[in-house]
């Protein structure tokens, strides 16, 4: 069974703000419903701020509407499949291991893919405009050390996502009414 994100924090807002019993509680966040009841007596998570699934999109208000109506009810969390809980495009988080790869990433991208933007560089591989224009200029710190590879082999994009990049920079290339550079060699992997 899939529990809410921070149970505790989330069976506080529900007792504060919600009509429905212990047991429906603790089930839905994973808990007995002694430790829901001392949660709500304050003798358990003093000081933990309430967190709010339905704002969360964890669980909708008709949902909780329906539940206190009836206690034999039980509340349903939202599927990770729903397309309100999809996660939006954003600053993308790159772990300490990879960070090294980024500029061999950006390498290979600026050498395949030159009719892409900055801006469209940035948000793909996580990265900054001095970064790139560093690697460009040959400029980087560990310029000797920079060998162009693939941003999907290292993990830092996924194959959808540089391909839907590469396919709006060249539509707006036909857009503006230049030509379209032709699609990068495939390379063989060298033995290492």
């Amino acid at each position: 069974m899939t529990l809410p994100l921070m149970p505790k924090a989330t069976a506080v807002w529900l007792i504060e703000k919600t009509a429905l019993t212990f047991t429906q509680i603790a089930e839905f966040c994973g808990m007995h419903p002694l430790e829901v009841q001392a949660i709500a007596d304050g003798e358990v998570a003093q000081g933990i701020v309430g967190y709010d699934p339905v704002a969360n999109h964890q669980v909708t208000q008709g949902e909780i509407t329906r539940c206190e109506g009836d206690t034999s009810l039980r509340l349903h969390i939202l599927s990770a499949n729903n397309p309100v809980t999809r996660r939006s495009k954003g600053a993308r988080y790159t772990p300490v291991a990879k960070r090294n790869d980024r500029p061999d990433a950006i390498a290979f991208v600026l050498r395949n893919y030159p009719q892409l933007s900055e801006s469209q560089i940035i948000k793909l591989l996580g990265t900054t405009k001095d970064t790139i224009a560093k690697v460009r200029d040959r400029q980087h710190w560990n310029s000797a050390n920079i060998k162009p590879r693939d941003p999907v082999i290292l993990g830092l994009c996924s194959q959808t996502d540089l391909n839907a990049v590469v396919t709006a920079a060249n539509d707006r290339l036909i857009r503006e009414g230049h030509n379209v550079p032709a699609p990068p060699p495939v390379e063989a992997e060298e033995a290492a």
